[in-house]
């Protein structure tokens, strides 16, 4: 983040793992607040609780499950208790799951699964926090670059984040007022840890299709999230930062 960003207060969803959990790490160590939820998993949340304090970070996490109005509410009487009314400056809807299925067996209970986790926790989590946004908040969403060039057997999961892109659009028009910014980071295939992703053959083919060369890491995703949060994107709203190594 830029100079002066460093107290911004900060919520994270999905912020326990891959893109999330390196971008929650990286806001603590420029001296953010932080809120980071979590959905399910409370051992990868108390191994981030401890990363955040060993940083000295002020930071908290909280179980809800973002899919749900009840579990978007949760979460934000934690950000109000903690930061109060309009006292949050940064949202990143980086919550959002993967799926892989042709679209001949494509089943209801999947395409729910994908698109409640992928687009409508962004609507009812950024629905819910809008009281707690200052006037001058960064919303900034976690898309896919495959939604711009969509991908076979992952119908369910292109749309989802394709729908990210008209979401924030038209967002970015109606809070323009408040001068809230909201825009769209799309990372390209990320491995997010050891023995996730792609299997190697397929992983190499991809990496080979990259003008860089390689798959992405959280890091490099996490550098655009904070670009966009920070005081250097302030003219920066409604967009889309394809963050793919130019597959």
């Amino acid at each position: 983040m830029t100079a002066g960003a460093a107290a911004r207060r900060v919520v994270v969803t999905g912020g326990t793992k891959g893109i999330g959990r390196a971008t929650a790490l990286a806001f603590a160590r420029a001296g953010a607040r932080l809120v980071v939820s979590y959905g399910h998993d409370d051992a990868a949340a108390k191994e981030l609780a401890a990363e955040l304090d060993a940083l000295g970070a002020d930071a908290e996490t909280v179980r809800a499950d973002l899919t749900t109005r009840e579990g978007a509410e949760t979460l934000a009487r934690t950000v109000v208790g903690r930061f109060g009314e309009g006292g949050l400056d940064v949202l990143v809807n980086n919550l959002g799951v993967d799926g892989h299925m042709p679209f001949e067996r494509l089943t209801d209970a999947e395409w729910h699964r994908v698109t409640d986790h992928n687009t409508t926790s962004a609507y009812l989590v950024t629905q819910a926090l809008l009281p707690a946004l200052a006037d001058g908040a960064s919303v900034v969403g976690v898309g896919a670059s495959v939604a711009l060039r969509g991908r076979p057997f992952g119908v369910h999961y292109s749309a989802s984040k394709a729908a990210l892109i008209g979401f924030t659009r038209a967002l970015a028009k109606e809070l323009g007022p408040r001068g809230i910014r909201v825009n769209l980071v799309a990372p390209g295939v990320t491995r997010t840890g050891l023995g996730d992703g792609p299997p190697p053959p397929v992983a190499e083919k991809l990496a080979a299709l990259t003008a860089l060369g390689r798959l992405g890491r959280p890091e490099d995703v996490t550098g655009a999230v904070l670009f966009l949060a920070g005081d250097s994107a302030a003219y920066v709203t409604g967009t889309t930062i394809e963050v793919d190594g130019g597959i």
